[in-house]
């Protein structure tokens, strides 16, 4: 089947494409010919009667070009073959499409992750903004960017933050040098900060309670 005859059946009113399946394309690892084979397949249902010759037909193509596309399609695990008996006890063959829109699913949802992902990160600048009550300079969005790119997670950015704002200073590399000891300490998460935290303030009561036992109440000058 030549691009033209394609591209006639696209126009002529009995074929659907979506934009997103169209865009998507590349994902499939298929020839342009291939690819539109599959969305015509699509058009019809989702499992049906493999009918090589009508298919043959519609399409006006080849029947031994239509077992080649099927066979390809099976081989890129875009499509399944099923041997099922009908009423009179005799074998049929059936398509389903189900292995295409598995992956199709599997790309969407890696397509809103990517997304989400993405909002998160934008999050974290207008946060920092927010803290510092100012916007950002063109290097300090670098430097926040070689956080992100260097594995340090979002969390504990946001731990970072709150901690140079809580000691009033609105400065990123003040902040770079709190997550360089935290990142030496093996911190990754808000939950290491807080046990970190946790475990100071149990040492600096213990200390205190040490320090008040340990006095000499009898030796106070008066």
């Amino acid at each position: 089947m030549k691009t033209k005859k394609l591209m006639d059946l696209m126009k002529s009113g009995n074929f659907v494409i979506s934009k997103y399946l169209y865009k998507n394309r590349d994902k499939f690892d298929l020839d342009f010919e291939t690819y539109i084979f599959l969305i015509y397949l699509t058009n019809i249902n989702e499992r049906f009667l493999f009918d090589a010759a009508f298919i043959s037909e519609d399409l006006n193509m080849d029947v031994y070009k239509v077992m080649e596309m099927v066979s390809v399609l099976k081989e890129k695990q875009l499509l399944n073959l099923e041997i099922i008996k009908n009423d009179r006890n005799i074998r049929e063959e059936y398509i389903t499409l189900k292995p295409f829109y598995e992956k199709l699913s599997s790309i969407t949802i890696d397509e809103i992750n990517n997304i989400s992902n993405k909002e998160e990160t934008i999050d974290i600048f207008k946060s920092i903004e927010k803290g510092f009550c100012r916007p950002l300079s063109p290097i300090e969005f670098e430097i926040i960017k070689a956080w992100l790119d260097g594995g340090v997670k979002e969390e504990l950015i946001e731990e970072a933050l709150k901690e140079t704002v809580f000691n009033g200073v609105s400065n990123l590399r003040y902040m770079d040098k709190i997550i360089y000891e935290w990142t030496k300490k093996g911190f990754k998460t808000k939950e290491d900060v807080e046990k970190s935290k946790s475990k100071f303030r149990e040492e600096q009561t213990k200390k205190e309670k040490e320090e008040y036992f340990d006095f000499d109440w009898f030796d106070e000058d008066e």
